[in-house]
């Protein structure tokens, strides 16, 4: 089975990105995959300090994400757009999660894996500058990018009472955005294991 982790790029309760992944996540599982979705609000981290990881190490958080993108397949991101580019905490995470320990390998746990992003904003373009530093950093840590993406416009109204997409064309192309990155990861499973 494909396992994904799943998670947006913002901490904030009501974070129209976490509203946006629920889609997916719904698409991917309907797809056949096991997905685990995590809230990086959860794994709180330092900003990424070289002096501090040579002091402290990896923080726990730092390696219970690691292990978490070590034990997945694929990685299922709904991201905001902070300046026209990618958010801290986002950043941040993929920073210190791609920092090599005794006995691994240089990103080994990006090696592989397949990522499926998506983007709501309030803004007229949905995130999508955001999502152009997003693809460029996971292209050069070896991730798989899905050609494919989603971005929604006008995030603030874009959703119902209860979280939900109102559009029902733009809820079906997220949907199919998570069932797309089951499909792609299958098929790279054939050149790379865990």
């Amino acid at each position: 089975m494909n396992k994904i982790i799943a998670f947006a790029g913002s901490t904030r309760t009501e974070s129209y990105n976490k509203k946006l992944l629920k889609a997916a996540i719904f698409g991917a599982r309907e797809a056949g995959a096991e997905v685990t979705v995590i809230d990086l609000r959860d794994y709180p981290l330092p900003l990424y300090d070289g002096d501090l990881e040579s002091k402290e190490g990896i923080p726990s958080n730092g390696k219970k994400l690691k292990e978490l993108f070590n034990t997945h397949h694929a990685l299922l991101l709904a991201l905001p757009e902070y300046n026209s580019s990618m958010s801290g905490v986002f950043k941040n995470t993929i920073d210190w999660v791609s920092r090599p320990e005794k006995g691994e390998t240089d990103l080994q746990c990006f090696t592989g894996k397949v990522a499926g992003l998506m983007s709501a904003s309030p803004g007229k373009l949905g995130g999508l500058r955001g999502l152009v530093h997003v693809r460029a950093m996971l292209e050069n840590i070896h991730v798989l990018v899905m050609p494919d993406q989603v971005c929604v416009s006008k995030a603030d109204e874009a959703f119902d009472e209860f979280g939900v997409l109102k559009n029902e064309v733009t809820k079906k192309s997220i949907e199919k955005l998570g069932a797309d990155l089951v499909d792609l990861t299958l098929r790279v499973r054939g050149f790379h294991s865990l």
